[in-house]
């Protein structure tokens, strides 16, 4: 194997969650129920919130690939290929119920995407049990902020709702996947930043 091939892979992963259509094995959760009948603001709302969840997945997919390329341990970098491709799924998922909507998805994903790439290849750097720590951590967030858009949510929109959860359902089993191949916790100071430069995120991907 030549020593580009990693870096190779590395670019063909990137190209393929950032312009191809992500694929998926499990059905769409909600697909079988009927839409509804929306108000404008509310579409464009839901839209835009569904905007910042497919967002969210191009910044996990990044993570994930960035870890597991400066991952030393081999069972952990299969553990991030599964959740990798649970991803995967929520992209193919969000991204369909964009276009149901009639919104489209975020111009800067590719920003996202290198960004994301880089912190998850920096945790993974600082060792597996930071690397889980970190992992962990994020997806402890991304629970809580896709509870913060399941209260938002139009209370008659049960196909994004069902969408959310079953994200919502895989996060939480990331985490715990991530605890139990060992995850150092995060200091407080780590958290913190985290949360903040999420919030930078979703705000600026509500609208871009």
């Amino acid at each position: 194997m030549s020593i580009f091939d990693p870096l190779i892979l590395q670019v063909d992963q990137a190209l393929r969650t950032l312009f191809a259509h992500a694929p998926t094995s499990r059905p769409m959760p909600g697909e079988a129920l009927p839409d509804v009948d929306m108000t404008e603001p509310e579409r464009r709302h839901v839209a835009a919130l569904m905007r910042i969840n497919h967002v969210g997945e191009v910044c996990a997919q990044a993570l994930y690939a960035g870890q597991a390329f400066a991952a030393k341990d081999g069972g952990m970098r299969q553990a991030l290929d599964q959740a990798a491709w649970e991803e995967t799924e929520h992209l193919n998922w969000t991204e369909r119920r964009i276009e149901e909507l009639g919104g489209r998805k975020s111009l800067l994903n590719p920003l996202w995407y290198a960004g994301s790439w880089a912190i998850g290849a920096v945790a993974g750097k600082l060792g597996d049990p930071v690397s889980l720590g970190f992992l962990a951590e994020t997806e402890r967030q991304v629970e809580a902020h896709l509870d913060s858009h399941l209260s938002q949510l139009p209370p008659e929109d049960r196909r994004s709702q069902a969408i959310i959860d079953q994200m919502k359902a895989d996060e939480v089993a990331h985490a715990h996947m991530a605890i139990r191949l060992g995850a150092d916790e995060l200091p407080a100071v780590a958290k913190r930043g985290m949360r903040l430069a999420a919030k930078a995120m979703t705000k600026t991907a509500y609208w871009v």
